[in-house]
């Protein structure tokens, strides 16, 4: 440590081991000439029976148990009637990877033709396919074995192997009541629409979540303690919180940390890169750079002024329709627990005019055999609403104001209602016709043709999504961006962002995937560079 008399000097810092993270960590030191300092604020508990075990996945998302989760919570939300939701992720190795729901979702070619337009072509479609081909191991059927990878690191399970009647007859419900058909790979390019009995999870194939940590910080790679093995020259520091960037002139030159409670710094010869997720537009902004009243206000110097900073806030809406669902059918099958989820759908947005080929909603089956019900969760996937990230002061160790704005925006509260009026009431006929243990608990039928109580119902019963994004848009400065094309920060230089907070158009579809392919993106981008650089003419230092 720095105060022991020995200075600490990496050619990289890279902050949070998420998705992006631990990809950036683990391809800039496949040189093993390259060094790298990683800092990880939370344990490593990929072995601990919560984190490996996917059958608690659901639990996790639901009690954000404190040895796990950052502890915090959002401001009200006058959207929905002034109730605050946390404001949390993942405090341990792997991120929000290691709690999340391990749906792996990637986003469509529709949303990375936007992404090219404004970012060039880094991330076309035919890009992002090459990447997400070279992260994944799939172990699942599909029709377009050309789209999929199957000698990644990430292993993907489609499961489960065999449905069970409960998600044949809501995918069969789905089908009739939408026409969208049913399809084997949502994942595969020409099929991003359509109902189906099985998801593809982050999953080893006995089962086991598969998080950035187990696919990217494994045994292979670094040792229990967090030093590089084979060569590899990583370093990580666990249970270690960054504080701020630290600058010379406009260039980031270092990090400053908590390491166990004892303060320390170290160094970065090339790049600072920032993968600290719902936290980045934190560590940003207490770094000086951001919206230069709030910094002055705050009593913190301003390196670069970018009022984009912390703005742009996105997340998909949440709800949920009840069925009461038939006692002789399971939701998972007894043998794979781990399975999680009971069929699904995604869909274009029910609007007049809409383009059927577009992804705008996600649905999700979840049965309980406790209560003898099947629950659809709903996703509405194309949100106009806009949050932001504010600090409160100078102090790192103080929550910021995290405003998601959900339904601020009308425009999302009609979009919401027209998906219940539009998709759950007739799957809700066509699942009855099919069997008529199914029947529509919550929302009532008569609700849902009541504008009024509609309404108040999607207010009342609105749920929390973690799929923040975008608060760090990635785009030229003019069109609100924070970072460009390869997550250098705007206004200074050897900073870079890569996590979801740089995503520029928000996904139709969970954001981990995302997550992952801005790491490999940028971290390629980066050994690029050093090839083109050449080989360092001395010996760099390597110090714990």
């Amino acid at each position: 440590m720095e105060n022991s008399g020995r200075k600490l000097v990496f050619d990289y810092i890279v902050v949070g081991t998420g998705p992006a993270g631990a990809v950036m960590a683990k391809t800039l030191t496949d040189d093993k000439s390259s060094s790298v300092l990683v800092l990880e604020a939370g344990p490593k508990k990929d072995r601990d029976t919560p984190i490996k075990d996917s059958a608690f996945a659901l639990e996790l998302e639901e009690n954000f148990f404190p040895e796990y989760f950052w502890q915090g919570e959002g401001v009200p939300q006058e959207g929905v009637g002034g109730r605050a939701f946390e404001w949390t992720t993942g405090r341990l190795a792997g991120g929000g990877s290691s709690i999340n729901g391990e749906q792996y979702v990637r986003p469509t070619s529709a949303v990375f033709r936007e992404w090219e337009a404004l970012l060039g072509p880094a991330w076309s479609p035919k890009q992002a396919i090459r990447r997400f081909k070279e992260l994944e191991k799939y172990n699942g059927a599909t029709d377009n074995r050309s789209s999929r990878g199957y000698k990644g690191r990430i292993d993907i399970r489609q499961a489960p192997a065999r449905p069970t009647d409960m998600a044949k007859k809501l995918v069969s419900a789905i089908d009739s009541a939408t026409g969208v058909g049913e399809i084997r790979d949502y994942n595969n390019p020409d099929t991003p629409i359509g109902a189906f009995t099985q998801w593809q999870l982050y999953q080893q194939p006995n089962g086991r979540r598969e998080s950035s940590s187990t696919a990217f910080l494994s045994s292979d790679i670094v040792t229990p303690s967090g030093r590089g093995k084979n060569g590899r020259k990583i370093k990580i520091f666990y249970q270690t919180s960054a504080l701020r960037v630290l600058f010379e002139n406009k260039r980031a030159v270092g990090v400053e940390f908590l390491k166990e409670g004892e303060y320390s710094r170290a160094y970065a010869r090339k790049k600072v890169i920032l993968s600290a997720g719902i936290n980045s537009a934190q560590l940003l902004m207490l770094s000086g750079v951001g919206p230069s009243r709030q910094l002055k206000a705050a009593g913190i110097p301003v390196v670069f002024n970018n009022p984009n900073v912390g703005k742009r806030l996105r997340n998909h809406t949440l709800n949920f329709a009840v069925f009461s669902a038939n006692p002789h059918d399971m939701p998972l099958p007894d043998h794979d627990p781990n399975a999680l989820y009971t069929g699904g759908a995604f869909l274009p947005d029910p609007a007049p005019g809409s383009r059927p080929d577009r992804r705008a909603v996600q649905l999700l089956g979840i049965g309980d055999d406790e209560s003898r019900t099947l629950t659809i969760a709903i996703l509405y996937l194309k949100p106009k609403s806009r949050g932001s990230v504010r600090i409160q002061s100078k102090d790192p160790l103080r929550i910021v104001l995290a405003d998601e704005g959900f339904l601020t925006n009308e425009d999302d509260l009609e979009s919401v209602k027209r998906i219940y009026r539009e998709y759950i009431k007739k799957i809700a006929i066509e699942l009855a016709a099919i069997d008529p243990s199914y029947r529509l608990l919550s929302p009532a039928m008569d609700v849902i043709d009541n504008d009024e109580e509609l309404e108040n119902f999607i207010k009342e019963n609105f749920d929390h999504n973690h799929h923040q994004q975008g608060s760090l848009r990635m785009a030229p400065l003019e069109k609100g961006g924070v970072v460009d094309p390869y997550g250098r920060v705007h206004g200074v230089s050897d900073l870079i962002v890569a996590d979801a907070s740089i995503i520029p158009f928000t996904v139709d579809g969970n954001t981990s995937a995302a997550a992952y392919l801005i790491g490999l993106t940028i971290a390629e981008r980066l050994s690029k560079t050093k090839e083109r650089k050449g080989p360092r003419r001395r010996r760099e230092s390597f110090e714990e």
